[in-house]
């Protein structure tokens, strides 16, 4: 049936209705914070599909939005779609491109084969791909026979201060738990991936240390605290830490543990320095313990040498599924349903649908822990132009991913005949 019905698709697909979605998508400005038009669009895309709607605040003014299959109610399996409606910044972007044609972050402008703007790749790309693949199968004539349902979700970027906590996944998690939204059996994330199938990714959480010693006048340096040489030794003895994790246990599909020293701030003018701050993150593989990860790391603080004199405390900022930061997660790299969309990847894209792991934290194990679903990310677009002035998605990747996964859904759902 597969090859029969890519002809099929293939033939019905229309890919200026395909990329002049993508382009409204790109158009309408939706950083963390301010999602909820963009939101109310998709919304208004999933009416005209046909598909029954919804929406709820996760927070005053944000809007969550959703929409099922009329047949989600049915037996069978179900499929959700899942993404972020929100980007990160576009502050720069302007001045970095001023006078060429990529100048403004929301104009969607096609260059070479690729549709530049801010959430091109990350990740209008993949909601509007999944969207188009729907709209495809009703223009050849189907429609799912099984579950099907789509969520759009805010406040996964965390570029905005006071933002980026994922509250609109916890809020897609409540609702599920409580029966608004219908519960899914197998999940994609469309976080961008080439096309490839991610079962894994890599947990986080970042460390805000603070070293608070006692300034005093640089003549008289006998009366002060040295919050820079404790700065020192606390940081020569973490990056031997890293070098431990570096050397040690290492997950097939996202490699090593690691930690990362991102800033350092300390010093005064002619005084001891009284204080002195310093942010790292640390990298999980799948199989390990946030709580036993952070308890080491304040172990190496807390037996670390220090003068008399020194106070060290330690900020956790960026809890999102964990109060110390984001799970890593992994589901069997056999699981039979990634299998599937890898299968279905492939007949359209003959180097796509590898199983492969995320570099990267995203909101997968809201769905794989907090509702109990096997999920994956997989969508067109390249993460590493995510949030650069870089960013773009190839007009080809996007057009094959609409492809795939209309044939996923179909090989997943099941097929009937157009009402």
């Amino acid at each position: 049936m597969a090859n029969s019905l890519l002809q099929d698709l293939s033939s019905h697909q229309d890919r200026e209705a395909d990329l002049k979605l993508l382009r409204d998508a790109i158009a309408i400005e939706s950083v963390t914070g301010n999602e909820s038009r963009f939101a109310l669009f998709l919304k208004d895309r999933m009416d005209e599909l046909g598909l029954s709607t919804g929406s709820g605040e996760f927070l005053p003014g944000r809007l969550n939005v959703w929409g099922q299959s009329a047949s989600s109610g049915s037996p069978g399996r179900h499929l959700m779609f899942v993404g972020h409606t929100d980007t990160v910044h576009v502050q720069g972007w302007a001045e970095n491109w001023r006078g060429r044609t990529q100048e403004s972050p929301f104009s969607g402008v096609e260059i070479t084969g690729e549709i530049w703007g801010r959430g091109a790749c990350d990740l209008k790309g993949g909601i509007c791909a999944a969207l188009s693949a729907i709209r495809l199968l009703k223009t050849a004539g189907y429609q799912p026979s099984g579950g099907l349902s789509f969520a759009f979700i805010g406040d996964e970027e965390s570029g905005e201060k006071g933002t980026g906590v994922s509250a609109g996944a916890h809020d897609l998690v409540r609702r599920v738990s409580e029966g608004q939204i219908s519960r899914p059996d197998f999940a994609v994330y469309v976080e961008p991936t080439r096309l490839q199938v991610y079962t894994a990714q890599i947990g986080f959480f970042i460390a805000e240390i603070t070293i608070a010693g006692k300034s005093a006048y640089f003549g008289t340096p006998e009366l002060g605290v040295d919050a820079l040489k404790a700065a020192h030794s606390l940081l020569g003895r973490l990056w031997e830490h890293e070098a431990e994790l570096s050397a040690g246990p290492s997950h097939e599909l996202v490699g090593t543990s690691s930690i990362l020293v991102t800033d350092i701030k300390g010093g005064g003018y002619i005084a001891v320095p009284g204080e002195c701050k310093f942010s790292l993150i640390r990298k999980l593989r799948p199989g390990e313990s946030l709580d036993v990860a952070v308890r080491l790391m304040e172990e190496v603080i807390r037996t670390t040498p220090v003068a008399e004199g020194i106070t060290v405390s330690i900020d956790y900022p960026a809890g999102r599924d964990h109060r110390f930061g984001g799970s890593p997660v992994e589901i069997p790299q056999d699981d039979a349903s990634a299998r599937l969309l890898s299968q279905c990847v492939k007949q359209v894209v003959e180097d796509g649908g590898a199983i492969g792991g995320a570099p990267y934290w995203s909101e997968m194990p809201f769905l794989v822990n907090g509702i109990g679903c096997p999920a994956v990310y997989c969508a067109p677009g390249d993460i590493s132009l995510a949030h650069t002035f870089e960013e773009r998605i190839e007009v080809e990747s996007y057009l094959a991913g609409v492809k795939a996964f209309a044939l996923f859904i179909a090989e997943y759902c099941g097929l009937e005949k157009a009402r």
